[in-house]
């Protein structure tokens, strides 16, 4: 006759100490995933969530993180929209877009938009990413094809059709 373990007899992790003990790994986890770099609440819970820790442990985690001003969506938003006009990767819209799917409430973003299109003007962003990337461009002598190219490249970007025109043909 075979005999059969009980799983009845095993203490289980999410009661008594474990419960505490699985807390703590929580948040630590999220400590270690905020030591890599910033994220947005929901981002944090969304990695938690894929490690395999439960709601009410990655919600304490979250909080315990908020408390300690480890996590700021404010200031995640602002660092982001910052990195993104300052690389050149995005203006405006795409900014927003970025923000939006990671989770930043869109009050948040437009004051995190605002604040970095106040240090870094669009103009100029586009003008420099022009002078680096497109050197050699003259919208005057380029065909349809070349003008549809570097045109598309600052709309993916987030820069409005009116700012790419005004600036594509006076450089």
């Amino acid at each position: 006759m075979v005999k059969l373990k009980s799983s009845a007899s095993k203490p289980s992790k999410t009661s008594g100490q474990g419960g505490e003990d699985s807390a703590k790994k929580t948040f630590a986890a999220a400590l270690r995933l905020l030591t890599r770099r910033d994220r947005s609440e929901t981002e944090l819970r969304q990695k938690l969530k894929q490690l395999g820790f439960s709601f009410s442990n990655i919600e304490a985690a979250v909080d315990q993180c908020r408390e300690y001003n480890y996590l700021n969506d404010h200031r995640f938003a602002t660092e982001r929209a910052r990195t993104l006009m300052r690389t050149g990767r995005g203006v405006g819209s795409k900014i927003k877009l970025d923000l939006r799917n990671r989770g930043v409430n869109e009050d948040i973003a437009y004051v995190a938009i605002e604040t970095a299109e106040s240090e870094f003007s669009p103009a100029q962003l586009l003008r420099d990413q022009l002078n680096r990337r497109f050197s050699t461009f003259d919208y005057a002598t380029a065909d349809n094809r070349e003008r549809r190219r570097v045109i598309s490249f600052f709309q993916r970007r987030g820069f409005s059709l009116e700012l790419i025109f005004s600036i594509v043909k006076e450089e």
